[in-house]
């Protein structure tokens, strides 16, 4: 018997595949055993589904890791620009998910979970969504981190790690209820904090001038308290790519977190004062600012944030750089609305107080490296700010702001002599009544690049909002139209529909969606309009029963499900749609045996706690709904449902089965909108008025296939300079009076005329959104919209080509656009060494 072969290890043929990276059934399975176990402390008996999904949540970051920290390599190593996302909200929607398809290793990480005796939709369903964006504005910021990483484009998010979210909404009697949202409960598997990266922020005090050791002028900053800044980084993960972008997030702490000499005397309260009220700044997203303390938070919040960030970006620079020369070649910085408009100031005041550089070197430096993106036409979302808390909380900054001010009105005197009353529309500081800073005008003066996010808002910027500014600088504005992410909304939210597109035009859609263009021919094929058809009604019939076990209300999957779901707001115009139901309602009791296209109108969204308002108007949907859902005369002919809780988890079940989207805000009030692009990718039908992204979306899809209604933006703006009179509609049109009548009266509020009496006679008397000048056009619009969807092969036929002429509304088109117009950013794709169990020691 001959012995045994023997061969050294060195060259031993066989591969072992690392748990932590490792994709087999086998090594899944085995990874998550040991994460539940050494990274969580608890064994499979133990474990809540809780710690499973952290298990789970650490088993898919692992394998994301060397791609994040190839990435962040690869950035310390090239000379490359890198495009800087100052964003007060992140809206983000659940990590796992995203996670899983982005690094499309979805179904062996199921399969290892049901193998494992597991069922991996109530582990997905654990994840708490980050609590940090209220709206359109934090989803659009989430959607373009998404599309910087597939783009592979180097960035950086920053804004605020937010303890507590807006708030979670209950819905009680009628009325939404405020409950804190507290998402960190439990722990955030996808951060990891990065203490040694703290930054120092100053707040209040005063300041003191002096000659430096040169006899050159300088200025010191003696605050009043200080707050470290503590981020805590977020891989975000580019489509099939190896890019990983970090958004980095700020928490604050006090600078000393325990005083020993007040807990010495018994002040036990006193010892940590500082540290409650530092962590303040960063507890929950948007408090109520009516009143000054709210107003002061929230000016907190703001130069927290992009205080830190800014210090940040300049370690990151002279890591690689021997001055701050050339900052504005490296970075270009992305102001998300006017919340981090304070940038300007602060880079300023980091530049010529801390780096010691003189004014015009460092004023270049700064206009450089800002651009700016507005996203309002409403006035009173400009932030403005009154001196008196300005100056007290940044005694400083108020002082470059107005140097700024002062040499830039030298400049309007230039361009435009003796006009007295151009130097006040234009000044950073509003000097009449009690005198505020401008944010938008800091933003404009200190940027620059200016955009709007849809056609119609770049051209009301231009010719309203900010026209002064647009004659003074034309060459700074531009239109970058609003997109969103089809990985999220499309592939993750909806795959059934996904896949359907998928047989039938491959993938490549999903990273470059023009490509659905291929899926328009499809429309004239019976089979899959069909085919579509049924895949609708089986997303519907989820939601259908998503309902049921929320509302316990039964709804039928085959009628039209009407949606309306976003921010309550006047301008979005809730109410409008209310009036409709209202007058269905009406019609129905007029005329019981009227045939009616049966429709189901789902409703969602969170009003502002100090906006009376819009929370009267989730009463008011709700007091209808509860009227017509038990009369027994409606049937199942309309159900009313409001879904409370609002947020993107939501907007992931309720956009794929929406038949009809409702985007009916008042012509040239809504910048842009997304939510009106979710719905449409999905396939749902638009019934909507000219503005914000509805114009672009209404020529791509054609006009045959959108329901348009309402006054466009010029009849808007000349209705009110001849001076709109809303009584005049009530008084012509019978069916209108006969639904505010209705509703006035009490009918809906269990005979309690006066709690919906503010509605109403903001209506009758103001009605500042034009609903009633919009009614009837409405109204008849939306018979039309119940007309055809009873042809439901036409309808299916119009659905097809909603999402095969959608392709422009990809946030991957944004951002190329902001990348080629405005930042100037090229891709780097990113490199990932192949794991070796021969390499896996640490070598320093």
């Amino acid at each position: 018997m001959n012995p045994p072969i023997t061969i050294p290890l060195d060259q031993c043929p066989i591969i072992v595949e690392d748990d932590r990276t490792g994709l087999s059934i086998e090594t899944i399975r085995r990874a998550l055993l040991d994460n539940l176990y050494y990274v969580l402390g608890k064994t499979p008996e133990t474990a809540t589904k809780n710690d499973l999904y952290m298990a789970l949540a650490y088993t898919v970051r692992d394998r994301l890791l060397k791609r994040w920290l190839s990435t962040q390599l690869t950035y310390r190593k090239s000379p490359v620009k890198t495009v800087s996302y100052l964003s007060a909200e992140f809206l983000l929607g659940p990590h796992l998910v995203n996670n899983l398809i982005s690094l499309n290793i979805y179904d062996p990480f199921k399969k290892a979970i049901e193998e494992s005796g597991l069922n991996f939709q109530e582990l997905v369903d654990q994840e708490e969504e980050p609590g940090l964006g209220n709206g359109g504005l934090g989803r659009l910021a989430a959607c373009y981190m998404d599309s910087l990483s597939t783009l592979e484009i180097p960035a950086i998010g920053y804004g605020i790690r937010y303890e507590f979210g807006i708030f979670d909404q209950e819905i009680k009697d009628g009325w939404q209820v405020e409950i804190t949202d507290k998402w960190l409960q439990y722990g955030n598997p996808w951060e990891i904090a990065r203490p040694e990266f703290a930054k120092l922020v100053k707040f209040g005090g005063h300041t003191e001038s002096y000659y430096d050791q040169d006899h050159v002028y300088r200025v010191r900053w003696v605050p009043g308290y200080t707050v470290n800044g503590i981020p805590y980084d977020t891989p975000i993960l580019g489509y099939r790519v190896n890019t990983a972008n970090t958004l980095r997030l700020w928490k604050a702490e006090a600078s000393e977190s325990f005083n020993f000499e007040r807990f010495n005397v018994g002040d036990y309260y006193g010892a940590v004062r500082d540290k409650v009220s530092s962590e303040t700044i960063t507890k929950v997203l948007y408090p109520n600012d009516e009143q000054i303390q709210g107003k002061e938070l929230r000016l907190e919040q703001q130069f927290f944030f992009v205080s830190c960030s800014l210090q940040d970006m300049i370690r990151i620079h002279l890591n690689k750089n021997v001055s701050l020369d050339n900052f504005y070649e490296m970075w270009s910085v992305q102001l998300n609305d006017t919340h981090p408009a304070i940038g300007v100031a602060e880079l300023m005041r980091l530049l010529i107080d801390e780096n010691n550089y003189d004014w015009d070197k460092a004023w270049n430096i700064t206009k450089n490296t800002f651009a700016y993106t507005n996203h309002t036409l409403l006035p009173e979302a400009l932030e403005k700010w009154p001196l008196s808390i300005f100056g007290r909380m940044l005694p400083r900054h108020l002082e470059i702001i107005y140097a700024i001010n002062e040499r830039f009105l030298d400049e309007v005197r230039i361009h435009y002599p003796g006009d007295v009353d151009k130097l006040t529309k234009l000044s950073i500081i509003d000097e009449s009544g009690n005198k505020y800073v401008r944010m938008a005008h800091l933003a404009c003066v200190g940027s620059f690049a200016i955009n709007g996010v849809a056609a119609l808002h770049t051209e009301l910027l231009k010719s309203d909002v900010l026209q002064d500014f647009y004659e003074l600088y034309p060459e700074k504005f531009s239109n970058k139209t609003n997109g969103v992410t089809p990985r999220r909304w499309m592939v993750l939210s909806n795959p059934r529909m996904s896949f359907a597109i998928c047989e039938k035009i491959g993938d490549s859609w999903i990273k470059n969606l023009d490509h659905l263009k291929q899926l328009e021919g499809y429309a004239e094929d019976g089979g899959f309009r069909h085919y579509w058809q049924q895949i609708k009604k089986e997303v519907k019939q989820d939601l259908t029963s998503y309902i049921h076990s929320k509302l316990d209300i039964i709804v039928n999957p085959d009628s039209l499900f009407d949606v309306q779901v976003k921010r309550i707001h006047e301008y979005k115009r809730q109410h409008l749609n209310v009036l409709n139901i209202v007058t269905l309602y009406h019609r129905i009791k007029n005329n019981p045996n009227l045939d009616l296209t049966p429709r189901t109108f789902i409703f969602g969204g969170k009003a502002a706690p100090g906006y009376f308002m819009a929370k009267l108007i989730i009463k008011l949907i709700n007091s209808v709904a509860d009227v017509v859902n038990h009369d027994p005369a409606v049937g199942d002919r309309i159900k009313v449902i409001f879904l409370p809780d609002y947020n993107v988890t939501f907007g992931q079940r309720v956009y794929p089965a929406a038949d009809i989207s409702e985007q009916i805000s008042t012509a040239g009030k809504e910048a842009s909108g997304t939510g009106n692009m979710k719905f449409s990718l999905n396939g749902a039908l638009t019934i909507g008025t000219l503005d914000g992204a509805n114009v672009e979306i209404r020529e791509a899809v054609g006009a045959e296939n959108f329901f348009l209604f309402g006054l466009t933006t010029e009849e808007v703006y000349a209705a009110k300079a001849q001076g709109y009179v809303p009584r005049d509609y009530y008084n012509s049109d019978e069916e209108l009076k006969a639904v505010l009548d209705l509703i006035s009266t009490g009918f809906f509020s269990h005979g309690d005329a006066e709690l919906f009496r503010p509605i109403v006679d903001n209506l009758l008397y103001g009605d500042p959104y034009m609903l009633l000048a919009d009614y009837r056009s409405y109204i008849d619009t939306q018979d039309a919209v119940g007309c055809a969807y009873r042809d439901q092969d036409h309808w299916g036929r119009m659905s097809i080509l909603n999402v095969a002429r959608m392709g422009k509304f990809s946030s991957d088109r944004s951002i190329q656009d902001y990348c080629n117009d405005i930042w100037k950013a090229k891709p780097l794709p990113i490199e990932v060494p192949e794991y070796f169990q021969s390499q896996a020691m640490l070598k320093v």
